[in-house]
């Protein structure tokens, strides 16, 4: 069975079994009025309890039409910098607020440097790059976020240090946040540009807000393109019936119900760059709470390990492939609305709120306490202990969880450990820009190797992320989703350190504070979590892919 809908260029196909299970769902969601209903923000559509938060979470709706005054403005305010030889634009956010920018400049050929880390290297590197040329966009929708205030603390001190005051440092910033927060409140007495976002658009839903289109506009792409084309998609999304949106919604949402709560994510010559990142946090942070969500696999293509039908998973391939249970085709502005859509509808289906992270703020508190405790007494009080195992460059700190005597076996060990509907969660705290961006080939390699560990049980699924950007993503499913996850924890000594002006600490004491806490975030809830530290980071990091590559 296949079934096919289409509407504004974009196309939603399932087959097979993905369609079948989809049909009853849809129907259900046609009989409850649901398309009506979420045309008109009725925020009753989630659940009493989730009323207050969807009530103030909605404006993604509209916002193909309410971003449209902003586009003007960007043009003018790109072509002056231009003018002024600023030239190179650096994006410092996190999550939501980075994500659909770099999938947007990417796909679009322009360079926008996007510093979503707490690593000293890659900071460092970043802080060291065209200085004389660079205008930085701080986006933070809360104002509050730990690692945005750093990246703006670091810039400040480098333009002051390279001689730029006054009105040129009050040029070399753009500020996007929610109205009233405090970096709004901040950035003006400082005489900074700000751009105020729309408060009822959560940040994972803010792709074609002020948060995607500011940087994205600054590095040359035509923004007003993506509102057009997802305009061009709106009027089908308010309609029971050939509505691609409902259909992709419906069959997320059953497919997850059904126990397929895995959703293996690839790319077939879509023309979109990095799409499955951005989708990746949208759908893990909206659905991954109460023990029930959807997990986002992002898999490197069609051909990568892990991307094999399963009884736990579901395919969905962006782009031309006549294989996947789902494939789904269209422009980019109108994907991240066709998404965001179907993906509040898949948490009617599943009933959960799609609009709030309740088990994210447990990691940010985590990495609080251990720098107020690093603070007091010294970064040893980040320490996870003495290592169970030594081996070559790599540390393993194991927390009695394994056994092994040797890096391939403490490897193999981990993977026997998933369960049979489980995953494996790769969580890497390193430069993902510079040298150890190679560690993102772990996630195939691990793959690979688990369909001889695990024997009859088949592949483990194995996802990727790096940090802390994935806290802001994935780390809420991990938390709140189904407790059937391992957890496989990278980090690495820091050659290179860099201060973060005005706190008590160092990008490395934030990162390492980081990592521990959502290692013991992870640990407290009974789950297996191990930590690999490469005590050289080239030197480990090779050490890790042979192991696995022999």
């Amino acid at each position: 069975m296949t079934s096919v809908v289409t509407a504004a260029g974009v196309s939603v196909t399932l087959r097979g079994e993905a369609a079948e299970e989809t049909e009853t769902a849809l129907q259900r969601l046609i009989s409850d009025g649901v398309p009506g209903a979420l045309a008109a923000k009725n925020a009753s559509l989630w659940g009493p309890d989730a009323m207050d938060e969807a009530g103030r979470r909605l404006g993604w709706l509209d916002l193909a039409q309410t971003s449209r005054p902003l586009v003007g403005p960007l043009n003018e305010l790109a072509a002056e910098y231009r003018a002024e030889g600023l030239d190179h634009f650096v994006l410092a956010g996190m999550g939501g607020s980075s994500l659909a920018p770099e999938v947007i400049t990417r796909t679009a050929g322009v360079e926008l440097t996007v510093l979503d880390t707490t690593d000293p290297h890659q900071v460092g590197r970043v802080i060291a790059d065209r200085l004389e040329r660079t205008v930085v966009v701080v986006a933070s929708k809360s104002g509050g976020t730990i690692e945005t205030d750093s990246h703006r603390r670091i810039f400040e001190q480098a333009f002051r240090e390279a001689g730029i005051t006054g009105d040129a440092l009050k040029r070399r910033f753009v500020v996007i946040t929610d109205p009233g927060s405090p970096l709004e409140n901040s950035a003006r007495q400082c005489g900074y540009h700000v751009v105020l976002a729309d408060p009822d658009v959560g940040g994972r839903y803010s792709a074609l807000s002020a948060f995607g289109l500011v940087p994205s506009a600054l590095a040359g792409v035509d923004v007003g393109l993506l509102l057009d084309e997802a305009a061009e998609l709106s009027p089908a999304l308010r309609q029971p019936y050939d509505n691609p949106g409902l259909t992709l919604g419906a069959a997320l949402g059953a497919a997850a119900a059904g126990g397929h709560d895995k959703l293996l994510l690839a790319d077939a010559d879509s023309g979109i760059t990095g799409f499955g990142d951005w989708a990746e946090q949208l759908i893990a942070e909206s659905t991954g709470k109460e023990g029930k969500g959807i997990l986002p696999i992002v898999l490197e293509g069609v051909d990568a390990p892990g991307f094999a039908p399963a009884p736990d998973a579901r395919g969905a391939v962006l782009g031309e492939f006549d294989t996947s249970a789902i494939t789904v085709r269209g422009p980019l502005g109108a994907q991240f609305l066709l998404w965001e859509y179907a993906t509040a509808v898949a948490g009617r289906v599943l009933g959960i709120n799609p609009f709030d992270q309740p088990n994210v703020q447990e990691s940010k508190d985590n990495t609080g306490a251990l720098l107020k405790a690093a603070e007091e007494g010294g970064t040893a009080a980040l320490t996870a202990g003495e290592p169970d195992l030594v081996a070559g460059a790599v540390e393993i700190h194991a927390d009695g969880a394994l056994k092994a005597d040797t890096l391939p076996e403490a490897l193999d060990e981990l993977l026997a450990l998933v369960p049979g509907h489980g995953y494996l969660a790769v969580m890497a705290y390193l430069d993902r820009t510079g040298d150890d961006a190679e560690a993102a080939a772990l996630r195939g390699l691990l793959a690979k190797r688990s369909e001889s560990v695990r024997g009859g049980q088949g592949p483990a699924h194995v996802t990727f992320g790096w940090g802390p950007r994935f806290l802001h993503s994935t780390g809420q499913y991990h938390k709140g989703g189904p407790q059937n996850g391992v957890f496989l924890q990278i980090t690495g000594e820091v050659e290179r350190d860099v201060p973060v002006p005005g706190r008590p600490y160092s990008f490395r004491t934030l990162q390492l504070a980081q990592a521990v806490g959502d290692l013991r975030a992870l640990r407290s809830r009974g789950r297996p979590a191990v930590r690999l530290h490469l005590r050289d980071r080239a030197e480990g990091l090779a050490q890790l892919l042979d192991t696995l590559r022999n």
